[in-house]
């Protein structure tokens, strides 16, 4: 039951995130903006870690470390779910390169969320909220620029739900939920940064970020 090097699959993970943010950024953001930010990596992140020498039997699992394993796994899938959405009904090219990036991603991201979920006795199946199933089906409803705006607005909303919960991550008692917050969280608001340039070339107004 427990999790095998967390520190190296959450580094892996954080890797994986920045060079997609990079690499995106690079396509996706070609007009003249203000440049963004450029996230810690692992190696500047300073990140506390678990004991490992400590002995006696792992901890009781504590409640609001599985709440937010659950709640990232969810937003993960419903982001998933959206994106792949857009690959199918969005009408401007980088609208669908920013939906392919963000399918990659969180489909990593729960991957690595997957064995921190085995030792938290968190199912991993978890599936979108009534909430984003509601926003998901209205989604469906959609196509081409209507789709664009309506898919922009609500991954914003979940984006920064998601740099949310990693904000909150950073106290958790679980030694790898407070890595990965550390790690992840600026990656994470870079991707937001990145869907803000592409908002403001479609004249797409996005709810203000929590």
């Amino acid at each position: 039951m427990s999790i095998q090097n967390p520190r190296t699959k959450f580094s892996f993970t954080a890797v994986l995130l920045l060079a997609s943010a990079t690499a995106f950024a690079q396509s996706a953001m070609q007009q003249q903006a203000p440049s963004t930010p450029t996230p810690q990596t692992p190696s500047q992140a300073s990140a506390p870690t678990a004991n490992a020498d400590a002995g006696g039997p792992p901890p009781m699992p504590n409640y609001a470390d599985q709440a937010f394993v659950e709640t990232m796994l969810k937003n993960n899938d419903a982001q998933i779910q959206m994106s792949q959405l857009a690959q199918q009904k969005a009408s401007s090219g980088d609208v669908k390169d920013f939906s392919q990036r963000m399918i990659e991603i969180h489909t990593q991201l729960n991957q690595q969320l997957a064995p921190l979920a085995k030792q938290l006795d968190v199912s991993q199946n978890q599936k979108p909220s009534k909430e984003q199933k509601k926003e998901i089906a209205q989604l469906e409803q959609l196509s081409g620029p209507d789709f664009d705006s309506a898919y922009l607005q609500a991954m914003a909303r979940e984006q920064s739900h998601s740099l949310k919960q990693f904000k909150s991550g950073e106290s958790a008692q679980n030694p790898s939920i407070q890595k990965a917050a550390k790690i992840d969280e600026p990656v994470l608001d870079q991707h937001y940064q990145i869907l803000q340039k592409i908002a403001q070339t479609h004249n797409v107004t996005l709810d203000a970020k929590e």
